[in-house]
């Protein structure tokens, strides 16, 4: 702990300037694919976690993307009209509806994540295995808020 020391204001400041510009990058790779469809970050982020979590219901996405549901319905119409996710009702809940990514979405997400891949890959593979176990912690640590 007394190594931590040294995190004074200006390191702090530092460190969340890095992932403000580690975000920005990432998710500028995709934006070529998704100005196609003419998606943005909101229709990304949606589409990771149907990916990442297939049969996600309505109410567990809103809770993961911390948004209401009025600000979902909009990116969710765009991206059913778009064939990119289907709705499908829950067998033991018919109230409940599961989004899946359909053939055209899992199709595109690959294309978007292909994007991603690279710069994420290189930057991991170019660091020590120590130091990519540290930063997973560090980012957990971070969006759990500990």
């Amino acid at each position: 702990m007394k190594d931590l020391l040294y995190l004074k204001d200006e390191q702090i400041k530092d460190c969340i300037q890095l992932l403000f510009y580690a975000y920005r990058e990432t998710f500028a790779d995709p934006k070529e694919v998704l100005s196609k469809k003419f998606f943005g970050p909101a229709h990304l982020r949606s589409l990771n976690l149907i990916e990442r979590y297939p049969g996600i219901s309505l109410g567990e996405l809103i809770f993961k993307l911390k948004v209401t549901k009025q600000s979902l319905n909009r990116v969710l119409r765009d991206l059913i009209k778009s064939k990119m996710i289907k709705q499908i009702k829950d067998e033991s809940d018919t109230r409940k509806k599961n989004l899946f990514l359909d053939k055209e979405g899992k199709i595109f997400f690959e294309a978007v994540y292909n994007s991603q891949r690279k710069r994420i890959f290189n930057a991991l593979k170019n660091s020590s295995s120590d130091s990519v176990i540290k930063f997973k912690e560090v980012l957990k640590k971070i969006i759990d808020g500990k």
